[in-house]
């Protein structure tokens, strides 16, 4: 088969599986195979493909019709511009989190850093490669999580100090920005996912538990002994969660308190500025 014919049979393939994003997803695959880009495909798509990537590109598309996420078939996701190694076992990076990262970043420089529940990676690895801190640090509590935030520091030739253990447990250090995506889905929401999400990503770095606020309410607490005077903690939040996450941040104290929106309009961020002295928690 020429390297067109096999896009068009991949295509095809996952369109009459039910794949909304047939084509990108055939596509992602191909070049995966291939080491094509969009310009080769054009320009060489009458060759005739090796036997060896045909058969690899439906061996990959048969992963994909059992709804394992392309980004770990391929090892990998674009965040902000940058490549991050993702496996399974570690939450995929989403378009949403740049919003927050890139809110981060902006706010960088000379600054600490701290990523809480930092997963692949992919907040602290940001703002240490664009931003201007002078210090970034990431915590999370799994193991497997963190090896592969460390590859993607690695990675990128920036350097982060990894914590692990749950939350601020092992974390050292004094922070002007705490930043968090933390698990925020409703325990009972999570079998009505997507399969991709449900049956695939990491169910610890989904589980917000019965209401999704478990890891807000635990982190703003405890935020406040990290936190330098006027330091800020940001966080991702769900949709519906715009009006009880800033409520737990008004009950402990925080000022400053703002909702961000997305890019379709949905509550999204929550930003807050810790007033106090760390020497009276």
């Amino acid at each position: 088969m020429t390297y067109s014919e096999l896009m068009t049979a991949g295509v095809k393939l996952l369109s009459d599986a039910g794949f909304p994003e047939a084509r990108t997803d055939a596509r992602t695959l191909m070049f995966h195979v291939t080491g094509m880009d969009f310009m080769a495909l054009l320009r060489d798509g009458a060759l005739q493909a090796d036997k060896e990537q045909e058969e690899r590109f439906f061996r990959l598309l048969e992963e994909r019709r059992k709804h394992v996420p392309v980004q770990y078939i391929v090892g990998e996701q674009e965040f902000c511009g940058l490549r991050f190694a993702v496996q399974p076992g570690v939450l995929i990076p989403r378009p949403e989190t740049e919003l927050l990262t890139e809110a981060v970043f902006t706010q960088s420089a000379g600054k600490r850093v701290l990523d809480m529940c930092t997963g692949s990676g992919c907040i602290a690895v940001t703002v240490a490669k664009l931003g201007k801190p002078v210090y970034v640090a990431a915590s999370d509590d799994s193991a497997e999580a963190l090896a592969v935030a460390k590859k993607n520091a690695e990675l990128q030739e920036v350097p982060v100090t990894f914590f692990q253990g749950d939350l601020f447990e092992n974390v050292e250090g004094v922070y002007d920005i705490i930043v968090s995506n933390p698990p925020y889905i409703q325990s009972k929401v999570i079998e009505d996912l997507m399969p991709e999400v449900r049956d695939f990503e990491p169910r610890m770095a989904l589980d917000g538990w019965s209401d999704g606020l478990l890891f807000y309410r635990r982190i703003v607490r405890d935020a406040k002994a990290f936190l330098a005077p006027g330091g800020k903690l940001l966080f991702e939040i769900g949709h519906d969660q715009g009006r009880t996450v800033p409520e737990i941040l008004l009950a402990e104290g925080y000022r400053e308190i703002e909702v961000k929106k997305d890019y379709a309009g949905l509550d999204r961020m929550v930003f807050a500025v810790w007033p106090g002295d760390n020497k009276e928690i």
